[in-house]
Order: structure tokens, then C-alpha cells, then sequence
């Protein structure tokens, strides 16, 4: 996901969808949806890992991300590899 939030939002706008997005995540992460979340240095954007039961599943829980709006995201299905131990 690499966020691009427009220089010229509104500041008090900014830090509340900022904000939301925290809380939106922490929630994810607590229900177990959410699994790894991971920055990418140097960049406003990160790695994650999610555990859905569908891709309409994945697609609602992303355009549920208050900074949705303002985002690239790249998606690349996983599934388990059949040599891994865990």
C-alpha cells in the first residue's frame, strides 16, 4: 500500500482520517484480520498481510481504510506453500 495524501488537505482533515485509519487497523489487527503490518522505510507505505475468507471479504476491509481514497495498493494472493513446516 503506498499512500499519497494530497499536500493541500486540509490539516485538521489530515489528522483525523490519520487518526481513523490507527484506530480502523488496531481493529483489524485485534479481530485477527489483520495479521502484519509492516512500513517500508524512507516511505508512507507498507507490507501487509491479511487472513480473509473471500476476495469480497479483502475488498470490503480495504475500502473501509479511511485513507483508502488515497491509496495504491497492490494485491498479491498467498497461499501455503506445501515444504513449510509452520
Amino acid at each position: 500500500m503506498d499512500v499519497h495524501i494530497p499536500r493541500d488537505l486540509e490539516e485538521k482533515v489530515r489528522v483525523d482520517t490519520v487518526a481513523r485509519e490507527k484506530e480502523y487497523a488496531q481493529e483489524l489487527q485485534r479481530e485477527g484480520r489483520w495479521l502484519h503490518l509492516w512500513r517500508i522505510v524512507g516511505q508512507y507505505s507498507n507490507i501487509s498481510i491479511f487472513d480473509v475468507e473471500s476476495a469480497d471479504e479483502l475488498h470490503e476491509l480495504l475500502w473501509g481504510l479511511p485513507l483508502f481514497p488515497y491509496m495504491d495498493i497492490t494485491i498479491m494472493p498467498l497461499t501455503r506453500h506445501g515444504s513449510a513446516i509452520t
